[in-house]
């Protein structure tokens, strides 16, 4: 029997997944944030060790069981840091080196059902990966570049561009919104004017938090609110089609999968981002993101064996991690 070792290390925490052959998940581990540009190398390695020791024991195996390993890392964005994220991987003493991506990859990986496609992440920030139908390349943005790069959809720029709003209602740009009211009570200033030059001053600082309330304001039917909805749709859209068009699949059925909190904020994101990528490729699949992201680990690792086979084991991995989350939860 040959085993698998799958694991997520994102800017908040880090889950190592162990299955069979078969795809029968084993063992799982958990462990904090694994993003080397938070933690250092030594915090990424520290992090990877104790989410997998974790799987391990539960599995009831040893490292050196494991036959291959996948592995999406935050903080993992340009091939030339292959060699220095590869040796903070190394002191789990692994068999084989593993394969890395990006977390954003994984997420595209355990989110597809045929192994390609292209994953758009919106939370606190935002990113967009793609994979080619044979499996060789990867298509993406710059991930992290904001408005310089102009990627700018994550939890952040909503608010930004809701303050936008605000100052336009302010300076008689635009017109009168909700969302004034809404951030004048969430910041304690008693007008507009006291809104306006508190943000310019430092006085009142962004949270990505209030970007919540944009929600609630849109769904309450604010046109304002909406508009910033729809214009974060939109750039998180037109992310996706670039990638679209680097991996040539205007013209395939491809699963767009849409990893992130704020897709949960109002369905108009999704609309909007739906009707974008429509324009380029007609064919394509608006897919949410239900699964763990650490199952693309395992089904990263199982490529390295089986090819494409690997994901004809994805259905029974995703059943038995949820059977395996379900019975821990339980404390079983």
């Amino acid at each position: 029997m040959k085993y698998f070792l799958g694991i997520d290390a994102g800017g908040t925490k880090t889950h190592a997944l162990i299955a069979d052959e078969n795809g029968q998940a084993l063992g799982l581990g958990r462990a904090g944030t694994g993003n080397w540009e938070g933690v250092g190398l030594e915090g990424l390695t520290k992090a990877l060790k104790q989410a997998a020791s974790q799987a391990l024991k539960m599995s009831g195996l040893r490292i050196e069981q494991i036959g291959a390993a996948g592995m999406g890392l935050a903080g993992y964005d340009w091939p030339s840091q292959r060699e220095m994220i590869l040796g903070a991987i190394q002191p789990l003493g692994l068999n084989h080196p593993p394969e890395i991506v990006n977390d954003a990859t994984l997420g595209l990986l355990a989110g597809v059902t045929q192994g390609w496609g292209v994953s758009v992440v919106s939370g606190t920030g935002c990113n967009c990966r793609g994979w080619s139908k044979d499996g060789k390349h990867e298509g993406r943005v710059v991930g992290g570049g904001s408005h310089w790069s102009g990627e700018y959809a994550g939890a952040y720029d909503l608010v930004t561009r809701a303050m936008r709003a605000i100052t336009f209602e302010w300076n008689k740009r635009g017109p009168a919104t909700a969302l004034s009211p809404a951030f004048l009570q969430l910041t304690g200033a008693k007008d507009l004017d006291e809104l306006v030059e508190g943000v310019y001053v430092g006085k009142y600082k962004f949270d990505t938090s209030l970007v919540f309330k944009v929600f609630e304001v849109a769904a309450q039917g604010d046109p304002e609110a909406l508009k910033v909805i729809a214009w974060a749709g939109n750039e998180l859209g037109q992310m996706a089609c670039g990638v679209i068009r680097q991996l040539g699949l205007e013209n395939e059925p491809v699963e767009i999968v849409l990893i992130g909190s704020l897709y949960d904020g109002h369905p108009l994101m999704t609309e909007a981002l739906r009707q974008t990528v429509l324009e380029v490729a007609p064919a394509a699949k608006i897919v949410r993101l239900t699964a763990p992201p650490v199952v693309g680990g395992v089904l990263l690792a199982l490529e390295q064996v089986y090819g494409s086979a690997a994901y004809k084991r994805r259905e029974k991995l995703l059943a038995s991690t949820s059977l395996l989350l379900n019975s821990e939860n339980q404390g079983l």
